[in-house]
């Protein structure tokens, strides 16, 4: 059968990774977490104090960007892939609030974006792929041969990201995970370049009352029928 290119875009917090991982690993094929190398710029520019009472400062930025060199390496015990900035594994760090509350900032700015597309569509290049993140199948895939939009209420999905925290170890509270999921939600979708938008051929998959073992059951068999169609 012939390999597809499968995007999944959507909101924070909607299990967009968990799934796209998990699909990836049944079907063969390479998983690239989109949502990390923007978040590893995120923390370059924490690191070098480009970002400043939540304001980012984009002329400088912009000359560093040819300084960040992004790569994801499989961790030999979990066989996951995680993220490495300029060499040093930060998949830990680019998974906390402090990171999580500017990155929708720094991804608004035009040429990171224009950065990391150019490097996703080189990885995707080959097809066989599975790719998340916010705008995967408006532009850097836009003939995915299959396309899924995921979201669910933004009480649903801080209730997860909370969750989720808690078990990491972080002391946050529900109030502020909520109010980072609606303003991730606000910035992403109406930023200028690439904004969070469904695809006009995206299949629209609200799982706000839906376990993810339905959820990949049902994924699942999208992509199956897509993969017969190719031959």
């Amino acid at each position: 059968m012939g390999k597809i290119t499968i995007a999944i875009d959507g909101y924070s917090s909607t299990g967009k990774s968990t799934i796209a991982k998990r699909l990836a690993a049944t079907l063969n094929y390479i998983y690239v977490d989109t949502g990390a190398m923007y978040r590893a710029v995120t923390l370059f520019a924490l690191n070098h104090g480009l970002i400043t009472d939540g304001q980012v400062a984009a002329d400088t930025l912009i000359p560093k960007l040819k300084e960040i060199r992004l790569k994801f390496l499989p961790n030999a015990e979990t066989g996951k892939s995680e993220m490495y900035l300029n060499g040093e594994n930060v998949e830990q760090e680019i998974r906390t609030m402090k990171v999580s509350n500017q990155v929708s900032k720094v991804a608004a700015v035009k040429e990171v974006r224009e950065m990391l597309v150019k490097i996703q569509q080189e990885m995707g290049k080959d097809k066989g792929i599975v790719m998340d993140g916010r705008d995967i199948g408006t532009v850097v895939f836009p003939d995915a041969e299959l396309k899924l939009f995921m979201t669910a209420s933004p009480e649903t999905r801080a209730a997860r990201r909370y969750k989720e925290l808690l078990e990491k170890g972080e002391e946050v509270t529900y109030p502020e995970v909520l109010q980072n999921v609606q303003e991730r939600d606000r910035i992403d979708s109406t930023r200028t370049e690439s904004p969070l938008r469904k695809a006009k051929d995206a299949i629209e998959f609200d799982n706000s009352d839906m376990g993810l073992e339905e959820q990949f059951e049902r994924i699942h068999d999208f992509a199956q029928r897509v993969i017969a169609k190719q031959g």
